[in-house]
């Protein structure tokens, strides 16, 4: 861990062992999970990347700036280090997989599928979306009986309240750049998961979120520090 800061973890059990979640910040995350090392769209406005482990897998969800970001990948990227990306995040990179919206791959013994992120309302003044369809990914990853979904940055797609099965749900309260807190209780009660972690949500107010969802009693909604 960084010298100078001490993150919140939380530790998960699957049938397979135990998943250690770091919440380092915005939209960035680090698993541990069977001495594997998992980061997710490291950000070196968050965290010194060059005190954290090096990493076994990266996951960039898409080619802004505060989730791919150069300096940080060298930071914990190895010539080891399997690398999980978008097309247009691989004109930046060297290596790795590309993942297109759908695609199911195995990394490191890990499922991952690449599920659809973009916006549906929130626009730029010119008229597009912040986040166009087809571009950018979400991941789930499977670790045992555990489903665990970072849904990068996107809106409450079709898609997303499409989802089945999921333990975990990472849903971004970005504004305007992704999910209102109603937008964000309204994919939840889609796809019910176990556990929801309202994360990347800036200045918005998570404690709306928590008063939309006090009458489901199948989602654990819970709140780090993830602005």
């Amino acid at each position: 861990m960084s010298a100078n800061k001490q993150y919140e973890t939380d530790t998960i059990h699957t049938s397979a062992g135990d998943l250690t979640i770091t919440f380092l910040g915005h939209g960035s995350l680090m698993l541990d999970f069977n001495q594997l090392n998992i980061s997710i769209d490291p950000f070196s406005r968050v965290a010194d990347y060059s005190q954290l482990p090096k990493t076994d897998l990266i996951l960039i969800t898409h080619e802004h700036q505060d989730h791919l970001d150069l300096s940080a990948l060298a930071d914990v990227r190895t010539e080891n280090t399997d690398l999980v990306l978008t097309e247009i995040c691989a004109k930046q990179i060297t290596g790795g997989t590309i993942m297109q919206n759908g695609d199911v791959r195995i990394v490191r013994g890990i499922q991952i599928e690449a599920v659809p992120a973009y916006n549906l309302v929130h626009k730029r003044e010119n008229g597009q979306p912040f986040h166009p369809k087809g571009i950018g990914n979400g991941y789930i990853m499977t670790f045992g009986d555990m489903r665990v979904y970072i849904a990068a940055d996107t809106e409450n797609t079709p898609e997303m309240k499409a989802l089945t099965d999921i333990d975990v749900a990472f849903l971004p309260m970005n504004l305007p750049y992704t999910m209102t807190p109603e937008m964000v209780a309204d994919a939840a009660k889609a796809f019910q998961p176990r556990l929801l972690y309202p994360y990347h949500f800036g200045n918005t107010d998570t404690s709306k979120l928590l008063e939309l969802l006090r009458d489901e009693k199948g989602i654990e909604v819970r709140i780090r520090q993830m602005a």
